[in-house]
């Protein structure tokens, strides 16, 4: 039987695997509805003046001069983001600033919003806001426990990814706290979006904005 999670393990993959990962360990991929790229660089930087075009080459070796000058104490500082059919993208290499509730509900005014945060030396995360508020937020590989102003939301696209929302016991389980839960979480952010990220999705230009006047502590 086809791995349902297959398009989704790419973003999960160990730095040690022969996969293609162009984002690391840690990093978050948040996604904004009907907002153009540059209104979404506009919410992460309001000035405008640190806003440019790179690759994503470019934009990486930006975020790891960041990193060494800050020892990373404010994840990557900048966020890269391209727009793919009805959605922008943003992706923070080496950073969670949107995996942080507060600052999505923020950068969700007025539209739609899905954050996926990976960190393997932390916390995974899961955000949907709406509006400017955070409706479903949830740890992956606990997503019984969830907050937000509706937590039950998503309990149907849930279900269908395998994320359960109900406690469950024994080995299928386990499974899916410490195997699954992650990809499976990109899945869920897939089928509110509708948008499956390959390594692919990062060839083209992106529109590169500081996000250093942000608290990210």
């Amino acid at each position: 039987m086809p791995d349902p999670l297959a398009p989704f393990r790419w973003l999960t993959a160990p730095a040690t695997h022969n996969v293609r990962n162009p984002l690391g360990d840690v990093f978050t991929l948040s996604f904004f509805h009907e907002v153009e790229p540059a209104d979404v660089a506009a919410r992460f930087e309001p000035s405008g003046a640190a806003v440019r075009s790179m690759t994503l080459g470019e934009f990486d070796d930006e975020v790891a001069e960041f990193v060494e000058e800050t020892d990373g104490g404010d994840g990557g500082g900048y966020v890269g983001i391209t727009r793919i059919g009805e959605w922008s993208m943003a992706v923070e290499p080496c950073g969670w600033h949107t995996a942080r509730g507060e600052n999505l509900a923020r950068l969700a005014q007025g539209c739609e919003a899905v954050a996926v945060g990976r960190h393997d030396y932390g916390e995974h995360s899961f955000l949907y806001a709406v509006d400017g508020e955070i409706v479903v937020a949830f740890t992956p590989h606990a997503p019984v426990t969830r907050w937000g102003s509706d937590p039950d939301r998503l309990k149907e696209p849930m279900r269908r990814v395998g994320l359960p929302s109900t406690a469950t016991t024994g080995r299928a389980a386990w499974d899916t706290r410490w195997d699954d839960a992650l990809p499976r979480a990109f899945a869920l952010a897939a089928r509110i979006t509708g948008v499956t990220v390959t390594p692919d999705s990062f060839d083209g230009p992106l529109l590169v904005a500081s996000i250093t006047g942000w608290s990210q502590d």
